[in-house]
């Protein structure tokens, strides 16, 4: 399995977004808040509870997050593409099911087999 790494900037929601990841796909979270960092006095005071750093690591993944967000991409917050493989093809489609509830599925789910693409 090929792994995959993600850095997602959130708005004020990491650590929910995170837990969720962590139910559908496992592995282990990680979360430091601004005001547990070495880095808490270079933040206002409205910062302090947001996530400075989220880390979700399971068996060929990585997603790392953050509520601290650069204003040069605050206008791309909340797009997400990622490349998840899998075993087999069912459970491709039930965590994309799953990731994609209440969401909006700009492409639909595709498995690759060897030589060909399906859906």
């Amino acid at each position: 399995m090929a792994k995959l790494s993600a850095y997602i900037n959130f708005k004020n929601n990491c650590r929910e977004a995170m837990a969720f990841y962590q139910e559908i796909l496992g592995g282990e979270l990680q979360l430091m808040s601004v005001k547990e960092s070495p880095m808490k006095e270079m933040f206002p005071a409205e910062a302090q509870d947001g996530i400075l750093h989220a880390d979700l690591t399971g068996e060929g993944f990585t997603i790392q997050g953050t509520d601290m967000t650069d204003p040069n991409v605050a206008g791309l917050l909340g797009i997400v593409s990622l490349t998840l493989s899998f075993a087999d093809k069912a459970e491709v489609h039930e965590k994309f099911d799953k990731l994609s509830e209440g969401g909006k599925v700009a492409h639909p789910v595709m498995t690759f087999l060897p030589a060909q693409w399906v859906t």
